[in-house]
């Protein structure tokens, strides 16, 4: 397994649980695109329409032969997933107003995988205070490796 990128907001700004692996439904060089690290999950998100999940918002950079748009770069992609795995996704959004994010990419087998979990969002005092926690930790180790 050979990771390709991370998507840090998704930490930064949700509690993020319940991880699943999920293939992507890729069209032409958008393989090879992703393979070479072309690839960002900022502001991507999982929706699930008729029983089927889709990410939105990914770019997928163009390799250097391919004529495609920008449009393109950014188009909805179909996530293979499990129906089991889709419905207990949606009763979790229905229910509760979780989100469904993308938290990173990355090479399995020769195939792309998406690893997607739910988002609780975060407010502005849980972020501070994951900071501040982070700020103490790090001069805690600081102190112990000059002891």
């Amino acid at each position: 397994m050979r990771i390709i990128t991370n998507n840090k907001k998704a930490y930064h700004n949700f509690f993020v649980s319940d991880l699943l692996e999920a293939g992507i439904e890729l069209k032409g060089g958008e393989i090879k695109s992703v393979a070479n690290g072309k690839i960002s999950l900022s502001d991507s998100f999982v929706t699930i329409k008729n029983g089927e999940a889709y990410l939105r918002n990914c770019y997928i950079a163009p390799t250097d032969n391919s004529q495609t748009t920008d449009s393109e770069c950014k188009r909805t992609r179909k996530l293979l997933l499990h129906k089991e795995e889709i419905l207990k996704l949606e009763r979790k959004v229905q229910e509760k107003g979780y989100s469904i994010l993308p938290t990173k990419v990355y090479m399995k087998d020769g195939k792309a995988k998406v690893e997607i979990g739910l988002g609780k969002g975060k407010k502005l005092y849980d972020k501070r205070q994951v900071l501040k926690d982070r700020a103490v930790k790090r001069d805690l180790d600081r102190v112990l490796k000059n002891y």
